[in-house]
């Protein structure tokens, strides 16, 4: 979380860490909560909570006196009393956690710079951090939160500095690792983090906003003290205004709810999980790309940096639908058209931002022909662009061919609205993006134009990475479903279609294998396109549906995971490949898909029978031929992308009984989750 409040942009100006500071810092906050608390509550509440406050040890425990004493103040409060005073201990606990987390990515920042050398707190610099009055002639109390927060500086300061890539790569070089083995390690490199669905975490839009305009302000009067201790001047106006502000921002935080006054829907808690997309991981991870390739070049220059995209996301939030009837097919069409509005978004913003920095001319730098070819291509396909530019353009390639850039990108977002709203989208004829890698190979060719001109743009440089990393999609979907809802669905289509001799839930493990065995290898569909079910099993087969409409107008890797909640036997993942099929998704017969079975075994019992398990999967002759498949999936995958998008948003039907229809596309081996 700490991220999410420290953009990335308010780094520039690094302070040296000491724990001087972090105790200034706090006596600050605390003397602008006490101030809030004093104008909105009264003198005889911010005297209440310093007793209760002082009833707690540093480090934050009570002796039973203590504990007895506070309970007896607490329970004189009336109703309102109480409320105010929980909220002012939540509020004052926030405020704590962001010096903290600022305090502790100051300690990052410097152990970034200092690689492994460790810096006693002697001779820190800044060591006699000075308050903004100028006063250096001893430690400055922060009351309470000081001591918890600071207790274990002096033992850290021992420790050697870790966690960073400046401070891996030189350790991985003294202990002589055989750069192969490095480079075999770099290449295979592949991290995807997961958003899980938990609407419980919400936090509103405005409380962030709020904590991060603190943390502004904070890092403004770092900025103005640390000026002010260089100088000697003892005052500054600078430092009175940023201090009323701090003041007036926590006091509007004061009169906020902190929670919404409505329940929260699925769509909502998807923008909710988005906003760290916007705020921190957006920007942040092309940055961590490159730190990596920059240390690892400090000490291995022969060494080639991992893939931009070794670093991916996933997301349960608006596919997860375990227990969550709110989650519909609907729901996860929409989370993906959401997602895609979302990064269409800042590529737009990004590309207006290129037409401002290369303003390069024509007259003071040559331009390759491929670069041409391609203005005359554009001119053809977006001639309201040319007409309205060309004059002023004329002799200013890039920015005119990043204008027909824009154009694309508002024409695939616009077009991307309408799929949201399931309407036909209009101006279907109009030049447009259908895949994040056409969008690419425009932005590498201006980039390759400037490279061989000698010229380089790291903004440019930028969005090329963060189009490699999040593409059109942002995150993959990953579908989680509990096991009991595909027997069930089965059941109810098997009984309406009077395909067995009794109920399916009535058959043994071993009867359901040998049936779901058979039924796989056979090319009859088995459900109709009418589907005249309950509505529970409707809603299984349509998220079957739905992925792949997600798969023909996103590509594959929107969503190709699936995973098996409370799985318990062989059956439960065979049941899942059987409405995979159904929906096109995966073909025995090639065995291979586009969807990724991933078996949950959570309680104990399933934990440990689930090697026996996965042991009698592997013995299948089909399950085996679909793991040996995974070699296809490649061009299956390529073929499932380029299938549908004209078609986009349209359903995707499977056949009833007696038609065919054989083109699957393929996907990765199932794995095992426990």
């Amino acid at each position: 979380m700490s991220s999410l409040l420290y953009s990335s942009s308010q780094t520039a100006d690094i302070y040296p860490v000491s724990e001087l500071f972090l105790r200034h810092r706090l006596q600050v906050v605390e003397e602008l909560w006490e101030s809030v608390l004093r104008q909105e509550c009264g003198q005889n509440m911010v005297d209440l909570l310093r007793q209760l406050r002082d009833l707690c040890s540093p480090e934050g425990q009570t002796t039973n006196d203590q504990a007895s004493s506070a309970v007896k103040l607490i329970e004189q409060l009336n109703i309102n009393e109480a409320i105010r005073a929980a909220r002012a201990f939540a509020l004052y606990f926030q405020l704590i956690n962001i010096i903290e987390q600022e305090y502790e990515q100051r300690q990052q920042l410097s152990r970034f710079e200092a690689e492994t050398e460790v810096i006693e707190p002697e001779t820190r610099p800044n060591a006699n951090y000075s308050s903004n009055q100028g006063e250096d002639d001893g430690p400055v109390t922060g009351g309470l939160a000081a001591e918890l927060l600071t207790k274990n500086y002096a033992q850290k300061t021992q420790t050697k500095l870790k966690g960073t890539f400046a401070a891996l790569f030189p350790h991985l070089f003294k202990l002589n690792v055989p750069p192969q083995q490095i480079q075999r390690l770099i290449s295979q490199l592949d991290v995807r983090l997961v958003f899980t669905a938990h609407p419980t975490e919400i936090v509103r839009h405005t409380i962030r906003d709020k904590q991060r305009q603190v943390v502004q302000l904070l890092q403004k009067l770092d900025a103005l003290e640390n000026g002010l201790g260089s100088t000697g001047v003892g005052h500054s106006w600078e430092v009175a205004d940023v201090r009323e502000q701090l003041l007036e921002e926590i006091r509007l935080w004061w009169r906020t709810d902190e929670l919404h006054q409505f329940k929260p829907t699925v769509l909502d808690e998807v923008d909710y999980a988005l906003h760290y997309f916007q705020e921190v991981l957006f920007d942040g991870i092309p940055q961590l790309y490159k730190r990596f390739k920059y240390t690892l070049a400090n000490t291995f220059p022969w060494l080639e940096p991992p893939s931009k995209n070794f670093c991916s996301f996933g997301s349960w939030v608006g596919s997860d639908r375990d227990g969550n009837p709110s989650v519909t097919p609907e729901i996860t069409w929409r989370t993906a058209c959401y997602q895609r509005k979302m990064v269409l978004g800042r590529y737009i913003e990004s590309v207006k931002n290129l037409i401002e920095l290369l303003s390069v001319s024509m007259h003071w730098s040559d331009v390759l022909p491929d670069l041409l070819e391609s203005l005359e291509l554009d001119q053809s396909q977006l001639s309201e662009v040319y007409d309205a530019l060309a004059l002023r353009y004329r002799q200013e390639p890039y920015r005119l061919k990043l204008a027909y850039v824009l154009k694309r990108l508002e024409n695939t977002r616009d077009r991307n609205l309408a799929l949201y709203n399931r309407e036909t989208p209009k101006n279907q004829d109009s030049p447009l993006y259908l895949s994040d890698a056409e969008f690419l190979a425009e932005l590498r060719l201006i980039e390759r134009n400037l490279t061989e001109t000698g010229l380089s743009c790291k903004a440019l440089e930028d969005l090329i990475c963060q189009v490699e990393i999040f593409g059109f999609n942002l995150t993959q979907l990953d579908i989680r479903q509990e096991s009991s809802r595909h027997s069930d669905a089965l059941n109810e289509i098997l009984e309406y279609l009077q395909v067995l001799p009794q109920a399916y839930n009535e058959l043994s493990e071993a009867q359901r294998v040998a049936w779901l065995t058979t039924e796989l290898q056979t090319r009859r569909p088995l459900i109709p396109s009418e589907l005249p079910f309950s509505e529970k099993t409707n809603d299984v087969i349509e998220t079957f549906r739905i992925v792949r409409s997600l798969q023909q107008e996103f590509g594959v890797n929107i969503c190709k995971t699936y995973i098996i909640s409370m799985c318990r036997q062989v059956s439960d993942v065979l049941e899942v490949l059987l409405l995979a099929k159904e929906a096109r998704l995966f073909d025995p017969a090639i065995a291979v898909g586009t969807i990724q079975v991933v078996p949950l075994f959570e309680t104990v019992e399933d934990l440990q029978r689930s090697r026996s398990v996965m042991r009698e999967l592997f013995e299948l002759p089909l399950y085996r031929a679909l793991l040996a498949g995974g070699y296809a999936a490649h061009k299956w995958e390529a073929d499932a992308e380029t299938e549908g998008h004209g078609d986009a948003g349209k359903d995707t039907e499977t056949k009833g009984h007696g038609d065919t229809d054989n083109s699957f596309p393929a996907s990765p081996c199932p794995s095992v989750s426990a």
